[in-house]
């Protein structure tokens, strides 16, 4: 049956795919996470902003995003949400302080399940309440895939988009955390994360005034 969309499906995934690797807050996230925590750590964010794509999949497959796109003030809210929680992380970001490298050796040894699941939370929340993701699949959905494509096939499409999110965010956090490239980015690393960080207020601040 997926034979009859291919060239649905292919459209979105081109589109999706440029739309993954445009630097944004999950690839921020991705990069800290890589440099300051290891390799686990970043592939386990990497894994959560996969995740975090699900909740989109699911308030478009019932019907959520009509209704938000249909009631203006419903999308005001999840901008405002999404802005605090990014401007949030950006704030954390710019506080960040240089790193000691024994310190950092003992932060990646003692990486525990709970900070493990901390590090996927951060992925999924990055994500999860990114508006831009939220506009982006009231813009696909409404525009590249036909409001009569059946829902197990958009489902498929909303599966193959959590997995090369989760799968490009996980190559990107092992080329971040390749001992190379870590221990290049180790001493300054924390000015890169001012600078996301800095990045991040901008974006959160751009959506507030489209917000208002």
């Amino acid at each position: 049956m997926l034979l009859n969309y291919w060239g649905e499906f292919l459209g979105l995934a081109v589109i999706h795919f440029l739309a993954v690797i445009a630097p944004g807050p999950d690839f921020a996230v991705t990069i800290r996470q890589s440099v300051r925590f290891g390799r686990w750590a970043g592939i386990c964010t990497a894994i959560g902003i996969g995740a975090g794509i699900s909740i989109h999949v699911i308030y478009t497959l019932v019907g959520i995003s009509a209704l938000m796109h249909a009631t203006p003030w419903l999308m005001v809210i999840a901008k405002l949400i999404g802005a605090i929680y990014i401007m949030w992380l950006g704030i954390k970001f710019i506080r960040s302080k240089p790193a000691n490298l024994d310190t950092l050796a003992e932060e990646e040894i003692i990486l525990t399940s709970q900070s493990k699941w901390k590090a996927f939370w951060m992925g999924f929340m990055t994500n999860a309440l990114n508006p831009k993701a939220t506009l982006f699949f009231l813009a696909v959905f409404t525009t590249v895939v036909s409001s009569n494509t059946p829902t197990l096939i958009q489902a498929f499409y909303g599966a193959w988009m959590c997995i090369v999110n989760a799968v490009w965010f996980v190559f990107v956090s092992i080329i971040f955390s390749n001992e190379l490239i870590r221990n290049k980015f180790m001493q300054k690393g924390y000015l890169f994360e001012r600078v996301m960080g800095i990045v991040l207020i901008g974006f959160a601040v751009r959506l507030l005034f489209l917000s208002i």
